[in-house]
């Protein structure tokens, strides 16, 4: 390392950064399916290789990042449903300029390969796309089928754009024209899935190293189903804030007791404090007191995210039917204590959710009556709101002494007999979830709801228990998953409903469908009124299409002390260790 003498910073380096417990990257190709698509690989990893046409969070807030974007600012045709993106002279590292066929490319490809692309919603980006071309060399136009909100096109569809270059447009036949000829697509696509699934040539492959961003990778170790990478300086670089460090390492970590042993070594200089290992209450925003301030400092990873865990809609047993019951789910709401576990489980760093838009940071997004808890923790309401729809409540797991689907019955396909009981899976490794799905568990059980518990690697949970539809090769049967997490607002970075809850969203995972909630998620993307926001957040957090958690900081980072530049936090969970530098000891 060589330091600078005009302001301090320190020329090279390496920073290691340790991921969250059991969520390492394991998908480059930056069209990402819907299992795959979350934090540790779109926002910690495919994004410093390959930067999408639109960077957001900046200064800590968030709003659209121009500097750091592709492209420049969208231009509108007057009647709203044209949009012109004028994309800036980037090199690829190969020598290719990032240009208008590199955004048809990725849109070809789209719409040959939707279903398997994460942010894809039916009958939204590509669908409501009418056309889009190429206008000059630096110039891409899309029309819509009608006027959208301009806030909700910009965030929520150009968002998802990583334009991809001319070196990708290739089968296992050789070079291709996916680019001008969409027939082409699906076979580029092939290749390029392929490509990605064999992960021990990944560091090797001459697809992955042509890259547009400020690193490249040098090295992915596979460990077990995750993997390690080291990414190194991107000396091709054309865009603003190239990089400091010489290397910037991604490291796995199994458990919260193995990431807070790897702190205490020294072994990362940013990781995170597990919450189970917090010695003194704090606040989300502020902190608190550091148990590692010897060698760290605290900085809370407060992102625009909501925190919840989802429910399989499509499962097709009696565990299904209870829990489309709307009275069941508010049941088992009402046993979930998030005011005593954010005091003495998260020792205050936490906050609920409270429905589907997040109330940290605080914005005119959220409804007046987000600010209250739907259903509030209530052990004896949940008894009484089974007793009132036809259980028997004396016993654990509770009876239903009353079918049929009229007034104060249990309700479609629930019998005489059957008995509410239910199996939730939850990630492995963490101790402060166990803690509180064994206590959610037990105050369940006193309202006649059994909830049996089953800890799951997080990789795996996150794989198996997705969107599904029964049938031979699928049976569907999983019940609730709590991967620990929720959803962080990115790469759809405005709070509307069409990814999360929308009717055949691949990252609807618990494949819920309302058609009140579709319409009322239709109006939001056409308005920037906000009561269309309010009166679609309101509906869905009394609706419970899932269950809400308490909320809480991504992660309690822990930032070497020598280490700069990692502050303001991005609210979209983005990373930018380009930024980063060491200062003189």
């Amino acid at each position: 390392m060589t330091a600078d003498d005009v302001n301090g910073r320190v020329q090279g380096g390496t920073v290691t950064w340790a991921c969250t417990t059991g969520f390492a990257p394991v998908f480059i190709f930056p069209f990402t399916p819907g299992d795959y698509y979350g934090v540790a690989n779109l926002h910690e990893f495919q994004v410093l290789l390959y930067r999408p046409l639109y960077w957001y969070g900046s200064g800590g807030q968030p709003v659209v990042d121009y500097e750091r974007s592709l492209g420049e600012p969208p231009e509108w045709a007057e009647d709203g449903r044209t949009v012109t993106v004028t994309i800036k002279p980037y090199a690829w590292s190969n020598g290719e300029v990032v240009n208008a066929d590199n955004v048809l490319l990725w849109m070809h490809l789209l719409l040959a390969e939707k279903e398997n692309f994460g942010g894809y919603t039916p009958g939204y980006f590509p669908d409501n796309v009418t056309s889009f071309a190429k206008v000059a060399e630096d110039k891409v136009s899309f029309t819509f089928d009608k006027a959208y909100s301009r806030n909700w096109v910009l965030m929520n569809q150009l968002s998802t754009i990583t334009p991809l270059p001319r070196a990708w447009d290739r089968t296992e036949a050789g070079p291709a024209d996916a680019t001008h000829d969409p027939a082409q697509a699906s076979a580029v696509y092939a290749y390029l899935r392929k490509q990605n699934d064999d992960r021990s040539t990944w560091d090797s492959s001459p697809i992955w190293s042509v890259v547009n961003g400020p690193w490249k990778l040098r090295t992915y170790t596979i460990d077990g189903f995750e993997g390690e990478a080291v990414l190194v300086r991107n000396d091709a670089y054309s865009g603003p804030n190239k990089a400091y460090l010489d290397e910037f390492r991604l490291i796995p970590t199994a458990t919260d007791e193995e990431e807070y042993e790897l702190l205490g070594k020294g072994g990362a200089q940013v990781g995170f404090l597990p919450f189970s290992k917090v010695t003194e209450p704090g606040d989300p925003v502020a902190g608190g007191p550091n148990p590692l301030s010897e060698r760290y400092t605290l900085v809370p990873q407060l992102t625009y995210k909501i925190h919840y865990f989802p429910i399989n809609f499509n499962n097709p047993t009696l565990a299904g039917k209870m829990y489309r019951q709307l009275y069941v789910r508010q049941a088992i709401q009402s046993c979930l204590d998030v005011d005593g576990a954010i005091r003495d489980i998260y020792k205050g760093y936490g906050y609920a959710t409270t429905g589907p838009i997040p109330r940290l940071p605080d914005s005119p997004l959220i409804s007046p009556a987000a600010h209250e808890h739907p259903y509030p923790f209530d052990v004896d309401h949940a008894r009484a709101v089974l007793a009132e729809n036809g259980w028997d409540t004396g016993q654990t797991p509770a009876v239903c002494v009353r079918p049929g689907t009229g007034e104060g019955e249990a309700g479609e396909g629930i019998s005489a007999g059957d008995r509410l009981t239910f199996h939730l899976r939850y990630a492995k490794g963490h101790a402060t979830l166990t803690q509180l799905m064994q206590k959610f568990s037990a105050d369940a059980a006193l309202a006649g709801i059994e909830i049996t518990l089953e800890e799951v690697p997080a990789n795996i949970l996150v794989l198996e228990d997705t969107t599904c539809t029964p049938g031979p090769d699928s049976p569907c049967l999983w019940q609730f998953s709590d991967w620990n997490g929720g959803w962080g607002y990115g790469p759809a970075y405005y709070p509307t409903g069409e990814g999360l809850y929308g009717t055949g969203s691949p990252v609807n995972f618990g494949s819920y469908s309302d058609p009140k909630a579709d319409e009322l998620i239709a109006r939001t993307v056409v308005s920037d009124d906000l009561s269309d926001l309010h009166e679609y957040q309101d509906y869905i957090a009394r609706q419970l299409p899932v269950i809400w958690m308490p909320n809480f900081p991504f992660r309690l980072l822990e930032v070497d002390n020598n280490l700069r530049g990692v502050t303001p936090i991005n609210p979209y969970g983005l990373i930018n260790p380009e930024d980063w530098h060491y200062v003189e000891q």
